[in-house]
């Protein structure tokens, strides 16, 4: 059900939303449409924008279109840290219900593309062909689906509210627990060695 009462949009509406969020629709969207709608069936949540909202925290594993449309069906968002980007580069997400503490991780298949061509063998385009079939394609033939066990700590939970610790070394703030000891001072991860970027000057 959705929060006004109705039940979970259609494929086709989510795919409207998607595109309108990711700014075109693709193969990538129609995936992760029909990814995270498996992965929410499969734990029973019919509502993730309303009343089953703070139930769940969706781990995504790849950087492309597929996310934009896992967020636009889950709600989730990495700004009320309900999604979580684990960079493995893999076309899977995994969908945890905090009420039940039970996940389902799934994955999109590789045949999948090789289907799409056998089923639209007359277009030419390899998008177009794959976003017809993802459309037909049983869930089965999309993807495989598996339950796991995730552990998310307090500090990786929406809502979570704890103390800010300044860097001894850069002087910036560190919320969540995302500081760390080395030599005998707390330190932020980029200071501490992890840094994504390096100073211009």
């Amino acid at each position: 059900m959705t929060d006004n009462g109705l039940p979970m949009k259609s494929l086709d509406e989510y795919l409207r939303d998607a595109e309108q969020a990711h700014g075109h629709l693709c193969a990538g969207q129609v995936l992760g449409v029909r990814l995270a709608m498996l992965g929410l069936a499969k734990l029973g949540i019919d509502d993730p924008r309303g009343k089953d909202r703070k139930r769940l925290v969706t781990f995504v594993e790849i950087d492309r279109c597929a996310t934009d449309a896992v967020g636009v069906v889950t709600g989730c968002r990495l700004g009320k840290r309900a999604l979580k980007f684990r960079d493995f580069g893999k076309m899977a997400a995994t969908f945890c219900d905090l009420q039940t503490n039970r996940a389902v991780r799934v994955v999109a298949r590789e045949t999948a593309k090789e289907r799409a061509r056998e089923l639209f063998p007359g277009i030419v385009s390899p998008n177009q062909q794959q976003m017809a079939a993802y459309r037909d394609m049983s869930d089965e033939e999309l993807f495989t689906a598996h339950w796991v066990r995730v552990r998310i700590g307090a500090e990786d939970l929406p809502g979570y509210k704890g103390p800010r610790i300044v860097c001894r070394s850069c002087g910036e703030t560190v919320n969540f627990g995302r500081e760390v000891e080395s030599g005998g001072r707390t330190l932020c991860r980029a200071c501490a060695g992890e840094r994504y970027y390096e100073p211009a000057e």
